[in-house]
C-alpha cells in the first residue's frame, strides 16, 4: 500500500480528467448507437450496411489516433517541462500527416466504394446499400480529421472540456437530422439509409465550427491560429516521426485487422445475421467501456507529464495505482456488459430470432474479454506508450493479431466450420493474452523514456 498514490490532488486530477473523456467517449460513441437504433428500427439491412460503411471510419480514426496520440506524447512531456512553444510546432506536424491519410481515404471511398465493400461482404444486396451511405459520409473524414487532431491535441496541455461540448452537439444534431432524414418526418423525405449519411455529414461540420471558434476567442494557453499552424519549425518532423511512427502503424495494423475481422464475420454462413450482431455487441462494449478509455487518455497525460518533469518516484508510484484502477474498471465493465444485454436487445425489434441469439452470444464474449481490454489496453496506451516506448506496443499488437488472432479465426471459420460465436471468440482473445505480457512489462519500467529536446 507504501507504493501506491495517497494524494488526495491526484485523484481528483486523475478523476476529473477521466470523467470528462469518459463523457466525451460517451457522447461520441452515442451518435454511433443513435445511428445504430434509428437505422436498426427502419430495416436490418439497412443497419448492416451502415455497420459496413463504419469499419472505414474506424480505420480512418485508428489512424487519426495515432497521429494525434504522437501529439500527446510529446506534448504532455514539453508540458511536465512548461515548454509550450515547441507544442504548436508538433500539432502543425500531426495535423499534416492526419489530412495526407484522410485525403487518400475519402479518394477511394469516393470513387471505388463497391469495390471496397465487396471486399469485406458477400450479401449484394447490403453492398448496395451500404455504398449509398458510403458516397455521402466519406465526407466527413477531413472534417474529422481536423476535428479529432485539435481536440486531441489539447489534450496534452489538459484542456478536455471542449471535447464533449463537440460530442454533445454532434450527438443533438444527429439524433434530430436522423429523425427527419430517415423516416421523413416534419415534412423532409424519407431518405432511408442516405439520410443517416447527410445527418452524420452536417453534425461533422458543425463539430469543426466549434472547435475553430474555441481557439479563436477561448483557448488562451498556447495560442494555437491558422498562421502558426501553417508556418511551423519543421525540425520537429524528425521528433515527430521517431515517436508517432510507430503508434500509427500499431494504428494501422489493428485497424486493417477489424476490417479483415469484420470480412471473416461477413463471409460466414448467416453472414446478414452475424454482421448486425457483431455492430450491437461492439455497440454495447464501446459505449459501456467510456470509462476505462476515459482512464487509459487521463493516464496518458498524466504519465508523459511526470517523464517529462523526470520524477521518477513519483512515475513508479503512478504506475501501481493506475494498475489497480485498470483492473476494478474491467471487472465492472464486464459486469455491466452482460447485464445490459436484455436492455439493448429490446431496442431492436426488427431482428429476427436468429440474429438476435447470436447477438446474445457475442454479448457475452464481449463481456468476458473486456476484463482483459480495460486492463492491457489502459496500460499500454497510458503507460508504456505515453512513457516513451511506442515501438513494444506496435511489436506486440502486431504479434498478437496477425500472428495469434486472424490466424486462429480464420481456421475456426473456414477450416473447422465452427459456430459463430467460436469465430467471434477467436477475435476478440488477444484482450486476455496480452494482458500477462503488458503486466511484466509495464513493471519492468523499461519504457521509460524522455522523447523531448533537451
Amino acid at each position: 500500500m507504501r507504493q501506491l498514490i495517497h494524494d488526495r490532488g491526484f485523484y481528483k486530477t486523475f478523476a476529473a480528467l477521466t470523467l470528462s473523456l469518459a463523457l466525451q467517449n460517451l457522447l461520441t460513441y452515442s451518435v454511433n448507437l443513435a445511428d445504430n437504433l434509428m437505422i436498426g428500427q427502419y430495416s436490418q439491412q439497412a443497419m448492416s450496411a451502415v455497420s459496413l460503411c463504419n469499419q472505414f471510419q474506424f480505420f480512418l480514426q485508428m489512424l487519426v489516433t495515432g497521429v494525434a496520440e504522437g501529439v500527446i506524447v510529446l506534448g504532455a512531456q514539453y508540458w511536465g517541462k512548461n515548454k509550450l512553444a515547441p507544442i504548436r510546432d508538433i500539432i502543425g506536424v500531426g495535423l499534416r500527416f492526419g489530412l495526407a491519410i484522410a485525403s487518400v481515404m475519402f479518394f477511394l471511398a469516393l470513387t471505388i466504394p463497391d469495390t471496397l465493400l465487396q471486399a469485406i461482404n458477400n450479401d449484394p444486396v447490403i453492398t448496395e446499400e451500404a455504398t449509398k451511405y458510403l458516397r455521402i459520409v466519406c465526407f466527413t473524414y477531413l472534417l474529422f480529421t481536423l476535428t479529432h487532431t485539435l481536440t486531441a491535441s489539447l489534450r496534452s496541455i489538459g484542456v478536455v472540456k471542449v471535447g464533449y461540448v463537440l460530442s454533445f452537439s454532434t450527438l443533438c444534431i444527429n439524433i434530430t437530422l436522423n429523425y427527419c432524414l430517415i423516416y421523413g418526418n416534419l415534412g423532409f423525405p424519407e431518405l432511408g439509409i442516405q439520410g443517416a449519411a447527410i445527418a452524420t455529414l452536417t453534425s461533422r461540420i458543425v463539430e469543426l465550427g466549434i472547435i475553430i471558434c474555441f481557439l479563436s476567442w477561448k483557448e488562451k494557453t498556447l495560442h494555437l491560429s491558422v498562421n502558426n499552424l501553417l508556418h511551423i519549425d519543421t525540425s520537429f518532423i524528425h521528433d515527430y516521426i521517431h515517436v508517432a511512427l510507430p503508434l500509427l502503424i500499431t494504428q494501422a495494423t489493428w485497424g486493417i485487422a477489424q476490417i479483415v475481422q469484420t470480412a471473416i464475420i461477413g463471409h460466414l454462413e448467416d453472414a446478414s445475421s452475424a454482421i448486425a450482431a457483431n455492430a450491437i455487441a461492439v455497440l454495447v462494449f464501446q459505449i459501456i467501456s467510456v470509462v476505462g478509455y476515459g482512464a487509459a487518455s487521463a493516464a496518458a497525460i498524466l504519465t508523459g507529464k511526470a517523464v517529462g518533469i523526470g520524477d521518477l518516484l513519483l512515475l513508479k508510484r503512478q504506475t501501481i495505482t493506475f494498475q489497480l484502477i485498470f483492473g476494478a474498471l474491467g471487472v465492472l465493465t464486464g459486469l455491466g456488459i452482460y447485464s445490459s444485454t436484455d436492455l439493448v436487445l429490446n431496442f431492436y425489434p426488427t431482428l429476427t430470432p436468429e440474429t438476435r441469439e447470436i447477438a446474445v452470444q457475442f454479448i457475452a464474449v464481449m463481456a468476458i474479454t473486456s476484463v482483459g481490454t480495460c486492463y492491457q489496453m489502459a496500460s499500454d496506451v497510458g503507460i508504456i506508450r505515453a512513457g516513451g516506448s511506442p515501438s513494444f506496443s506496435m511489436k506486440n499488437n502486431t504479434i498478437f493479431m496477425w500472428g495469434i488472432v486472424i490466424p486462429a479465426a480464420l481456421i475456426s471459420a473456414f477450416i473447422c466450420k465452427l459456430p459463430a460465436v467460436a469465430v467471434f471468440f477467436f477475435l476478440k482473445s488477444d484482450q486476455l493474452l496480452k494482458a500477462p505480457v503488458i503486466f511484466y512489462y509495464t513493471n519492468s519500467y523499461k519504457w521509460i523514456r524522455k522523447v523531448t529536446r533537451e
